[in-house]
């Protein structure tokens, strides 16, 4: 298998630390960063069963060897007459005697008599993937209003709910007043109930901008407390810079940008955004810079807007910032060459076994960012050009190498021979290289 080639590599990833003595045991369920497909770009809030099976089938006979391994579903599919990108203001939700969020059934059928998204996860797991669905932070304001009982407590979600906390963009929920008793037991019976079905991911939206920190650690304590690996992202962006160690100390990953789309201008603001972040990158937990949005996307009304160039800039980028990688495209429609984007071995590896990552310059619209190639004085490094067409160059004493290098292309999978004193390769109008360099000492 491809992929095996890369599993030495992300032991020895996963052996470090971030420099303190007592670990949250959670980061070991992700010490390399979560490589996965999200429903949202492609089917917003419509996706059915049967696209979602459609899709681990895919993932399994495509990308799994690859490393991808998680299918999530997206927002609103707990409401059955969901229709695009945008929310229904008071729309009917499926929900349990609880409170619960469970699965509309014209869109899952097999949630039918109380089983959830236990069929979906189980057959995931039958062809070697992981499962994961969205939440939105808080309480259905619909249980709120019918006084459902918080499962295990003589409270109900009207004394629990915070009826000022309220999402801008989407109103199915309340939030949780931590203060109020059985908050947390609220919480706690949700991923109960999401273990349960065999849930491995949890995409938890409304909750980092603002930052509502009493909620996060209601999360982390009610995932811990379910005993199930369930792998936690925070949602939307730009979570403050200020709640870093916070959020590194309670999520595995955290969006550091609101929904990125195909525009250039988006792409070129997460250079800022991963640069920035980069105190709190380590195993376990990963700034987030959102999905991306190459082939078939929009409900299958177009294809990404992004140049082939600006594709392998965005796929370059999130590998060398070790950002989770997680697909927006219908996988059902691939084209070749955004397949080729997502099978590269070698540029995958960056991703998922490097280390020290940061950026090296910034200088006249040129970035370069470097990495450390774990059991090796290796480097990799990533050179984007954001302006015309022309060489990029840098210096092999910048870049803490000897006089000579040995440059291999991972793009193109191809040795490029010897560089002295500089190394200058041509980059593309908005395009970007990834190399590893070796001392030719």
């Amino acid at each position: 298998m491809i992929f095996s080639s890369l599993l030495p590599l992300i032991a020895l990833l996963g052996s470090g630390t971030t420099g303190k003595a007592d670990q949250p045991n959670y980061w070991s369920w992700a010490k390399t960063p979560p490589m996965g497909w999200n429903s949202w770009d492609g089917f917003a809030t419509t996706v059915t069963e049967a696209q979602t099976r459609a899709h681990i089938d895919v993932m399994a006979e495509k990308l799994k060897r690859f490393g991808w391994q998680y299918v999530v579903v997206d927002i609103q599919w707990y409401e059955p007459n969901a229709t695009g990108f945008d929310y229904r203001q008071g729309a009917k939700l499926e929900m349990d005697g609880f409170g619960r969020l469970q699965p509309a059934l014209n869109k899952f059928p097999s949630a039918a008599d109380g089983k959830g998204f236990k069929a979906l996860a189980d057959y995931a797991h039958h062809r070697g993937l992981k499962f994961g669905v969205h939440l939105m932070r808080g309480i259905p304001r619909q249980a709120v209003e019918s006084k459902t009982p918080v499962k295990g407590t003589s409270f109900t979600a009207a004394d629990i709910a915070d009826r000022k906390s309220v999402c801008p963009w989407n109103g199915d929920m309340y939030g949780v007043d931590m203060t109020k008793p059985g908050a947390q037991a609220y919480y706690d019976s949700v991923f109960r109930q999401f273990a349960d079905w065999g849930i491995d991911f949890v995409k938890v939206d409304d909750l980092s901008r603002p930052y509502h920190l009493p909620e996060i650690e209601a999360i982390r304590t009610a995932i811990d407390r379910s005993k199930r690996r369930i792998v936690f992202s925070t949602s939307p962006g730009e979570t403050p810079l200020s709640a870093g160690e916070h959020v590194q100390n309670h999520a595995n990953m955290w969006r550091i940008s609101d929904d990125f789309w195909d525009n250039w201008p988006s792409l070129l603001d997460q250079f800022r955004r991963l640069r920035d972040w980069t105190p709190y990158r380590a195993p376990g937990h990963f700034p987030d810079a959102d999905m991306l949005p190459i082939g078939m996307i929009q409900m299958g009304r177009s294809k990404t807007r992004f140049t082939p160039d600006e594709q392998i800039t965005l796929m370059t980028l999130w590998s060398i910032a070790r950002s989770p990688l997680m697909i927006g495209a219908d996988l059902t429609k691939l084209d070749d060459f955004t397949l080729s984007l997502l099978t590269n071995p070698e540029v995958i590896r960056v991703d998922q076994a490097s280390t020290n990552n940061r950026e090296l310059f910034h200088r006249d619209g040129v970035f370069g960012w470097i990495a450390d190639v774990p059991g090796s004085a290796d480097k990799y490094l990533a050179l984007f050009n954001t302006q015309t067409t022309g060489r990029v160059s840098v210096s092999l004493q910048e870049l803490g190498l000897g006089g000579r290098v040995r440059v291999r292309d991972l793009w193109q999978r191809r040795d490029l021979g010897l560089a002295e004193r500089e190394f200058a390769p041509t980059i593309a109008s908005h395009g970007a290289g990834l190399y590893r360099l070796r001392s030719a000492k």
